[in-house]
């Protein structure tokens, strides 16, 4: 198919590539144009200065890029993707925004008569890269059956979870489970450490039963050793959860937990640790452990 990929960071970079690798014909488009002819070099393919001369022409457009804004900022206007988007093609939004911009974006789609499905991720850099990521969708069962193919080049699961904007608010779940399961390890294994136990050993042992989880098999050990530079910035995660506690306020719900990672990620942003990964949660003890 002809694709257009919109967003080339750490999560899309590797996304486009898988598509391109799978024989599709693909543009790129990228806001620092460097990175696009880094990706064109190393892939082939071919780049576009604009989003919307990247999606001209396209039978699917895909994006993967910041937050609300950054959508809003390749969709709309002259140079947007609907701009050069047929009717009765299909954009894509992999990035992880609000529920209530997916739905504006599903409007605004539909005045041009283009299909739309807001379809986050999950699965993190490793997952983008090794072309194994969870996708959820929201919008019209028929139009993800016309892209599944092309999604299944990078996602080992596809599953449709409901009308617009149940992509992105089943992606807050998944960030509300991943912070109340981080809280855990991180408290865990700050009382393994200060009774002296072995990290190591004992991830290897909860591993097999009732607490283990992909964060404890995956994070546990490198916890313990202070390394915290696997992909997912926690700058990222806050804005997520922040998507979270927006939505459950509009709810009328009260996300304890949540408010309180969030809390932690965000006193952990003021002493420079924006850039590290979302298991640096438990540096949030440093000070009881002094």
């Amino acid at each position: 198919m002809k694709l257009a990929f919109i967003g080339l960071g750490v999560m899309g970079y590797p996304m486009a590539g898988h598509l391109q690798a799978a024989g599709h014909d693909v543009c790129v488009y990228n806001r620092t144009s460097s990175r696009a002819e880094a990706w064109v070099g190393q892939h082939g393919g071919r780049m576009a200065l604009t989003p919307a001369e990247a999606a001209r022409g396209a039978d699917l457009v895909l994006m993967c890029v910041g937050n609300d804004n950054d959508v809003r900022a390749v969709v709309y206007g002259e140079q947007g993707v609907l701009a050069g988007m047929a009717a009765n093609t299909t954009l894509i939004d992999h990035t992880t925004t609000s529920a209530i911009l997916a739905e504006e974006l599903a409007a605004r789609c539909a005045e041009k008569e283009v299909n739309f499905l807001d379809a986050p991720v999950s699965g993190g850099q490793a997952g983008a890269e090794n072309g194994r990521l969870t996708i959820m969708v929201g919008g019209q069962a028929l139009d993800l059956m016309g892209a599944e193919m092309v999604l299944a080049c990078y996602g080992q699961r596809i599953t449709h979870v409901g009308g617009h904007g149940a992509g992105q608010r089943c992606k807050m779940v998944n960030q509300i489970c991943i912070a109340g399961i981080l809280q855990g390890v991180s408290e865990g294994l700050t009382l393994a450490r200060a009774s002296g136990l072995d990290i190591p050993t004992v991830a290897q042992v909860l591993g097999g039963g009732a607490a283990q989880s992909w964060q404890l098999d995956n994070r546990a050990v490198t916890m313990g050793e202070g390394k915290f530079d696997f992909g997912f910035a926690i700058e990222w995660m806050h804005k997520d959860l922040g998507f979270c506690l927006e939505e459950a306020a509009r709810l009328g719900l009260s996300l304890p937990m949540t408010a309180q990672v969030d809390q932690a990620y965000q006193a952990l942003m003021a002493r420079g640790l924006s850039r590290c990964d979302t298991s640096v949660l438990i540096r949030q003890f440093d000070d009881e452990q002094a």
